[in-house]
């Protein structure tokens, strides 16, 4: 596995890549890698000749109050796991490399819609500097395909919107959420929870779990059995954001015609802030 930072040697390496014919793959990551993001990088291996990964945790996507200083870094750690999963060539630009003229004059891409709501309510601007800098990541590497998890079903839906309506050629892959053996969806912040709030975190998924078989039995979304999941997060010790139903496809709420629906949590425990989904697809029961 090779490993560059600027944007000149990655374009070199990819553009040698495809003049031997190899499909171009990127997974995008912000580092401090675990079994979900290597999952990723198997995903894009069964798709693609050359698989590159980046590791850039982007100052844009991160609020005034949010935990870009200290978001964990492991560079060693993570460049051992990409290089034992396959990964041919590792991009690890510095903050200048992708904003060279600083981010207060950097284009912004903007999605709307999609990103209104639920974590886009929570966090201003997250998508903003999300999309951004995935724009400029594919612009970048041009991959024929990127693969990105479905733990972050908004994030996902934003950058299928924005590849979508700016006509970008690259086919975006969802990988299934890894978990841990008690259902909690593995994530770099997993790393923050206390003994006590790691034991309590599954809950999540448990309420998730219940919703989905509600909406299975009764067809339709039950109000009662949701705030009922509701009430059992704020009882384990959460900080409610979220616990919502909706369309599958684009966020939008739900009717009585959807067949596809996502439900969405997000809560804080501690100084940790958790997110989940599970989707429910009507059209495959019986």
């Amino acid at each position: 596995m090779l490993t560059v930072d600027t944007v000149r040697a990655l374009r070199t390496m990819v553009e040698r890549a495809r003049t031997e014919n190899k499909k171009i793959g990127l997974v995008a990551t912000m580092g401090n890698l675990h079994e979900g993001h290597i999952a990723l990088v198997h995903v894009a291996s069964q798709r693609v000749d050359f698989v590159v990964a980046s590791i850039f945790v982007n100052p844009l996507q991160f609020g005034p109050s949010e935990d870009l200083a200290s978001y964990p870094r492991t560079p060693e750690a993570d460049r051992e796991k990409l290089l034992n999963a396959g990964c041919d060539l590792l991009f690890t630009p510095a903050v200048e490399q992708i904003y060279p003229d600083g981010m207060l004059s950097q284009s912004i891409v903007s999605v709307p819609k999609v990103s209104e709501g639920l974590c886009g309510a929570a966090r201003p601007g997250h998508f903003d500097g999300m999309a951004t800098v995935v724009n400029k990541l594919l612009n970048i590497v041009q991959p024929d395909v990127a693969v990105f998890g479905e733990k972050d079903y908004q994030q996902l839906a934003v950058i299928r919107s924005m590849v979508r309506d700016l006509n970008m050629a690259t086919n975006i892959v969802a990988a299934p959420t890894i978990r841990a053996t008690d259902g909690l969806a593995l994530s770099s912040r997993n790393g923050y929870l206390s003994k006590r709030e790691r034991s309590v975190a599954p809950i999540l998924y448990a309420c998730l779990r219940e919703m989905a078989a509600s909406i299975q039995d009764e067809q339709r979304v039950d109000e009662r059995q949701l705030n009922e999941c509701r009430q059992r997060i704020i009882t384990a010790g959460f900080q409610l954001e979220y616990l919502e139903v909706r369309n599958a496809q684009d966020l939008s709420p739900v009717t009585n015609n959807n067949a596809q629906f996502v439900i969405l949590v997000a809560a804080r425990i501690g100084k940790t802030r958790l997110i989940d989904n599970l989707t429910v697809d009507l059209r495959l029961e019986g």
